[in-house]
């Protein structure tokens, strides 16, 4: 068994999907377009062929997103190595992103940092 996808509703589903392309080299779809549900999506498909579904409503609930909650609290995407999680959280911050984690190895033994994304979603790197 294996996970197929995870889906994230968002915002601003073009701001969403450039950033997955831009930092994670994501590969997307054209896109779904649902005129009567008012619903839009994209498929976003990584290198190692793991995919995150984007989607978007006209009405949705848009609840705080605390960095302390019950339910799914981050995605973790592996950059490949130390020094590419150390390159990309300095390339983050320098593009206004907020780190919530320095890089470090974990006491589970992960070296990861973790960023909160332009719509308030924890993304944590690892090697």
């Amino acid at each position: 068994m294996k996970i197929e996808h995870v889906a994230l509703y968002v915002n601003d589903l073009e701001r969403a999907r450039k950033f997955f392309i831009k930092y994670f080299g994501a590969k997307s779809n054209d896109g779904y377009h649902n005129p009567v549900k008012k619903f839009r999506s994209y498929f976003l498909t990584f290198d190692d062929g793991s995919r995150l579904e984007l989607m978007n409503k006209v009405e949705m609930d848009d609840a705080p997103k605390t960095l302390n909650r019950t339910g799914f609290i981050h995605i973790a995407l592996s950059v490949g190595s130390k020094t590419k999680v150390d390159e990309l959280t300095a390339k983050l911050r320098a593009d206004g992103f907020k780190i919530i984690g320095e890089p470090r190895t974990t006491g589970d033994g992960y070296y990861e940092s973790c960023i909160v994304d332009a719509e308030g979603n924890q993304i944590e790197l690892t090697e």
